[in-house]
């Protein structure tokens, strides 16, 4: 390890803290409290699906998820946010990853949540299991109101590079001694970038890439419930 620098362990959050995908448990929730109009929902999905057969690349997928929110107010969603976190995320953390989380953390290592999602719900994720860093994608805000845009770079597929390069640069994190937890192919530009990547319940090709690399494969296991810490 260089002097003077670091070992982290970051973690990516959907699939692999999470047993879930939260993008989806998000459009339910606000359909069920008519947070969101039909034609917002369809449009959602439908660039999901042109995404998945790459007719869409993520910065279009990216502008076509955050239109909806053009001109609501940021304290309102952060809000919601909050009460669909308490109500259903919670419920969906992995036990074997809370294990891994505080195994870093009682090692003395820099945890932190690196995430294509937002603030709006991993800053109640890194509160309640004591995380102090959050690497996330950002939406623009102007006057207290979104925009409907997002601010580059996205946190996701190489995005989460240069997310975690200016952080290692700030904190004086050494890659070739840190971490990854991920379930994703798309995270494999950060997967190759440290020198100890882990595969985490992974999709079929992260899963064939992880054994032909000889990368360790963890089980995400059952599901936990965890209560947020009172502020």
């Amino acid at each position: 390890m260089a002097s003077g620098q670091r070992p982290a362990a970051f973690f990516d959050v959907d699939g692999t803290l999470l047993t879930v995908q939260s993008g989806t448990l998000y459009l339910g929730y606000l359909r069920r409290h008519g947070l969101m109009d039909l034609s917002d929902l369809v449009r959602i999905y439908w660039s999901f699906l042109t995404y998945r057969l790459g007719m869409l690349n993520v910065k279009g997928l990216a502008e076509v998820s955050s239109r909806w929110l053009a001109g609501q107010l940021e304290s309102d969603v952060a809000e919601h946010c909050r009460r669909w976190y308490e109500t259903e995320v919670a419920g969906y953390f992995s036990e074997a990853m809370l294990a891994k989380v505080a195994e870093h953390q009682s090692a003395g290592h820099v945890v932190a949540l690196l995430t294509g999602g937002t603030r709006y719900l991993n800053d109640w994720i890194a509160a309640d299991l004591g995380i102090e860093h959050l690497l996330a994608s950002r939406l623009e805000v102007v006057e207290g109101r979104f925009t409907g845009q997002p601010v580059g770079p996205l946190c996701y597929g190489r995005g989460k590079i240069a997310h975690a390069e200016a952080f290692a640069e700030d904190q004086g994190i050494d890659f070739a001694e840190s971490w990854f937890y991920s379930d994703s192919i798309t995270d494999m530009p950060m997967l190759e970038r440290v020198g100890r990547p882990v595969a985490v319940n992974p999709d079929p090709r992260l899963r064939l890439e992880a054994k032909r690399r000889n990368w360790p494969l963890l089980a995400a296991g059952s599901r936990t419930h965890i209560r947020r810490n009172a502020a």
